[in-house]
C-alpha cells in the first residue's frame, strides 16, 4: 500500500501548506499540481525524494513539469494543472489524455474546486486549493495494488 498527498493552487499560502508537513512526512509521494510551483519548492527541499511539481497557468517561473505520468503500485496516474485541458468547462479532454497514456487516475487543479468524478475508465481528482481566503482542501490518495481510493480532506485553520 502506498499513499499520495496531492495539493494544488497554493498561490503563496505557505502557512497552510506547512501545516501539512506531518502528512507529507508519512506519505510515499507528494504532488503539487501548480499555481504556485515555487511554493512546492519548499516541500521539495524538505522531502526531495518523493515530491513532484507541476506547472500551473500562474507559474511564470517553470520549476516543475507540465505533465507527469507516475506508476504507483499497479495504478498509473496522469497529473497536470488542468488549464490546457479546459477543466473549467468539462473533463472529457483530460480523461481522454489520461486514457491515451494508459492511466486510470488523473489529477488536476486549476478550478479550486475539490472534485472526484469518473469519466470513462478514468477517475479524476481535484484536491481543491490551499489559497488564502478559501476553504483549504487537499487530496489523500491510498493505492493498494490496482485500487486507488481518494479522500478530499479539509485543512483546519
Amino acid at each position: 500500500m502506498k499513499t499520495v498527498t496531492v495539493i494544488s493552487d497554493t498561490h503563496g499560502n505557505i502557512a497552510a501548506m506547512e501545516k501539512l508537513f506531518p502528512v507529507f512526512a508519512e506519505s510515499d509521494f507528494i504532488i503539487h499540481l501548480g499555481d504556485t510551483s515555487s511554493d512546492g519548492q519548499i516541500i521539495r527541499r524538505e522531502f526531495p525524494d518523493k515530491t513532484y511539481l507541476l506547472n500551473g497557468n500562474c507559474d511564470f517561473t517553470r520549476l516543475g513539469e507540465n505533465e507527469l505520468v507516475l506508476n504507483v503500485e499497479d495504478v498509473k496516474i496522469f497529473a497536470c494543472h488542468g488549464d490546457k485541458y479546459g477543466v473549467k468547462t468539462g473533463y472529457d479532454r483530460l480523461a481522454y489524455a489520461a486514457e491515451q497514456e494508459g492511466c486510470t487516475v488523473a489529477l488536476f487543479g486549476h478550478t479550486h474546486s475539490p472534485t472526484e468524478r469518473t469519466v470513462g475508465g478514468v477517475t479524476l481528482f481535484n484536491p481543491g486549493t490551499l489559497k488564502r481566503y478559501a476553504v483549504n482542501t487537499y487530496l489523500y490518495l491510498v493505492i493498494n495494488g490496482d485500487k486507488a481510493v481518494g479522500k478530499i480532506c479539509e485543512l483546519r485553520q
